[in-house]
């Protein structure tokens, strides 16, 4: 089967029953997408087909021989990050870094998404989408991080949309900084 991962032709004999998850990490080496749950339900597989954000863990690779096929190791290299990786990075939205080849995927995704118009659940309007912390919250509730660093990853995010968040960790910090001195 022949594939076209990360803008590189790829060449792979596997069986049929693949899945796309399996092909990237067992056959092909790129192992930055996980296997969480391996049921679809955690978004660590995530990956992007013709910049469509699925579940890899519940796709069968010989489904997307003719697509675009995107893992963490084609938005971003050590020397070069994506945008969203730096965000994280800065924003310390890894954690233990288990979902966020996923997470970081998804976001990606969802973003053209928002750039396209498409409404979600909490969407204030049809057309135009204003991605504040709950819009974002719902548009990334797919992926699960066990390490609870949302508003990490919202606050990454919402830097890369050019919407600075508001310092909410520094003044939470600060704030518990002066209670513990009794300032």
């Amino acid at each position: 089967m022949h594939f076209t991962i990360n803008g590189e032709r790829r060449e792979a004999d596997v069986d049929i029953r693949t899945t796309l998850l399996d092909l990237c990490r067992e056959h092909l080496g790129l192992t930055g997408s996980k296997k969480g749950c391996d049921h679809g339900q955690c978004g660590a597989c995530t990956m992007l087909v013709d910049g469509r954000r699925i579940n890899s863990c519940l796709s069968l690779a010989v489904m997307h021989q003719d697509d675009e096929i995107v893992t963490i190791e084609g938005l971003g290299s050590p020397e070069k990050l994506h945008p969203l990786q730096e965000a994280f990075v800065r924003h310390d939205g890894y954690q233990c870094g288990y979902c966020t080849p996923g997470q970081i995927c998804s976001a990606v995704g969802m973003l053209d998404e928002a750039k396209k118009g498409w409404p979600s659940y909490v969407s204030d309007s049809l057309g135009e989408v204003t991605l504040g912390d709950e819009e974002i919250s719902e548009r990334m509730s797919g992926n699960l991080c066990r390490c609870a660093a949302y508003p990490n990853i919202v606050d990454a995010i919402r830097e890369v949309t050019g919407d600075a968040p508001a310092e909410r960790r520094a003044d939470a910090k600060d704030a518990a900084m002066r209670a513990e001195v009794g300032a």
